[in-house]
């Protein structure tokens, strides 16, 4: 699974302390069961001093084989432990497909 690949990548290049990997093609017009539009959620020790986008890259990186081949959306939110305990609803909702149209 996809998903399972995602989980064990991050956490083998994070070591995060909190982790939601979380399989969002079911909103998306993709086929029932699809593994290709995910948001993830990473807190990590290791964010602390890096830029947002030093951040993105990273993760990027770590899943630069899922980006190539399988994920045709990834949401990231990363966090250091401070910025993470003072996020009082966790991680912003995902919007709603718009279904690739700029239409509406």
């Amino acid at each position: 699974m996809i998903q399972e690949r995602i989980e064990d990548k991050l956490q083998q290049a994070f070591s995060p302390l909190h982790l939601d990997v979380i399989n969002e093609s079911y909103m998306h017009n993709v086929p029932e069961g699809s593994e290709s539009h995910f948001k993830v959620v990473v807190v990590s020790e290791q964010f602390e001093g890096m830029r947002l986008i030093g951040r993105h890259r990273a993760v990027n990186t770590a899943l630069a084989d899922e980006l190539a081949n399988d994920i045709h959306a990834l949401a990231i939110h990363t966090y250091t432990e401070a910025e993470w305990q003072s996020q009082q609803q966790g991680a912003p909702a995902s919007p709603a497909c718009r279904g690739g149209s700029k239409l509406g």
